[in-house]
């Protein structure tokens, strides 16, 4: 069965299965299109403090809400407000959000991208 007819996905979070991205490593639970949805995707976002040693920039390109695994985020929105994650907290924002990605700890998130972006 193809992805694209498939109606469910599984996956067990692992950082060896992981593969590279623009930053850390990314880990697909369903890639962008698979079971005929091409704006909803899915996995798994592993990234060390060596690998984003400063914070960096991101513009969100669709809508993403992630649960952090483990690990500390800061997140610095355009508007001046400030966003510390731990492990156990989640976050929503919308495409087109401008942001400031501090990693204090190595860290997991478990993600959902979905939108006219994705």
């Amino acid at each position: 069965m193809s992805d694209q007819q498939r109606a469910y996905f599984t996956a067990r979070q692992d950082a060896s299965a992981a593969g590279p991205f623009e930053l850390g490593t990314l880990q697909w639970l369903r890639e962008f299109g698979a079971g005929g949805r091409p704006g909803l995707s899915a996995g798994y976002w592993f990234v060390t403090t060596e690998e984003a040693p400063e914070p960096f920039p991101l513009t969100a390109a669709f809508d993403e809400s992630f649960h952090l695994l483990s690990g500390r985020l800061r997140i610095e929105f355009g508007g001046g407000e400030t966003v510390e994650l731990s492990a156990g907290d989640s976050i929503s924002y919308n495409q087109g959000t401008e942001m400031r990605w501090t990693v204090l700890e190595d860290a997991s998130k478990f993600f959902v991208y979905s939108g006219t972006g994705a």
